[in-house]
């Protein structure tokens, strides 16, 4: 019997030290190290919740490529599209994969706006916050030949009758391009409850100006940039604190120097799964803060006009607590608050 008893605490002590060894792996067989440091072990997948060429996709397959030239990240980087919902197909998606940060999604204001106008019961909350990434601001452009010549011609007719003149986008109602330009046309004293706004998320936006059937084409800055340089469209105003820098954006006048007190922000940044552990943010972290930092992606925020806003996790969640207050706020008093 007490060569059993000997053989069985072998057993036992056998056990415990495979258990020991597995306690740093987490549930998707990722593992840390003996510094707590963690690092994939699969291919990172990064999902842009939107078609191909929009602004998500254009940011996650910037980043996955300064990460692979600059061997910032050796491993694999896939960037993966899932569109529909306004974003909440690639929410849900990512929602799926908790235990399995090599999963990661790339979002903007939509993913505060989308649930609080109840079109997705999933929201910043339900995610780890990584990081942030870059700022891009949102542009209002019209025909070459429209009457407006700037955003307060706009306005002193809207001010007269809101209704009268049509603004289209790409997003829903209560989302992103609708938003941003009721924010500014509320600082302007606009009555925006009667705000007639068009959602074209066809792709149709543009078209819609062209021909005549809208008005105000109410849009990322970098989706004017090309029919400017056409002579299709002039841009009125665009929503950044001061002008942007670049051939044709530094052209574009700011909606607080024609004396409209407002700002719009579309920030960009990168989220996972939720219940990420620490050393799982920390990679990310460090990862896309060197993107951040890099000479390349100097460049390539040059070229579509973005700025640099790198947070860090814990100042991008303060940051989007307090966006969540303040575009709920706004979303509320248009009745379409949830």
């Amino acid at each position: 019997m007490k060569k059993w008893s000997i053989f069985g605490l072998l057993i036992l002590m056998l056990m415990l030290a495979a258990c020991s060894n597995d306690s740093s792996a987490n549930s998707s067989g990722e593992s840390s190290d003996s510094n707590g440091e963690w690092k994939p072990k699969q291919p990172i997948e990064l999902v842009a919740p939107g078609g191909a060429g929009g602004g998500w996709d254009t940011t996650a397959r910037s980043v996955a490529k300064v990460m692979q030239e600059e061997g910032i990240i050796k491993d694999d980087i896939g960037v993966v599209n899932k569109s529909g919902g306004g974003g909440a197909i690639g929410w849900a998606y990512i929602n799926s994969m908790k235990g399995k940060p090599n999963h990661i999604f790339v979002s903007s204001p939509p993913l505060i706006f989308v649930p609080l106008n109840g079109q997705s019961k999933l929201d910043y909350t339900d995610f780890t916050p990584l990081s942030n990434m870059i700022a891009d601001y949102g542009a209002f452009a019209v025909k070459a030949d429209a009457k407006w010549d700037n955003l307060n011609d706009l306005f002193a007719d809207m001010k007269k009758d809101p209704s009268s003149v049509t603004v289209v986008g790409a997003s829903s109602p209560g989302s992103m391009d609708h938003m941003q330009f009721v924010k500014l046309a509320k600082a302007a004293g606009v009555d925006i409850k009667k705000i007639k706004y068009v959602s074209a998320q066809d792709g149709g936006a543009l078209t819609q100006i062209l021909n005549g059937s809208a008005d105000v084409y109410s849009a990322g800055v970098a989706e004017t940039v090309e029919q400017v340089k056409a002579g299709k469209i002039k841009v009125l105003g665009i929503t950044s604190e001061e002008r942007l820098k670049g051939d044709t954006l530094s052209d574009f006048p700011t909606a607080k120097e024609q004396g409209i007190d407002a700002t719009f922000v579309n920030w960009r940044g990168f989220f996972g799964p939720k219940d990420m552990s620490e050393a799982e943010v920390k990679y990310y972290e460090d990862k896309f803060k060197e993107v951040s930092e890099s000479d390349a992606f100097a460049d390539i925020r040059k070229k579509y006009g973005w700025e640099e806003m790198y947070m860090d996790s814990e100042e991008y969640k303060d940051f989007l607590k307090q966006q969540t207050e303040e575009l709920g706020g706004l979303l509320d008093e248009l009745g379409l608050g949830k």
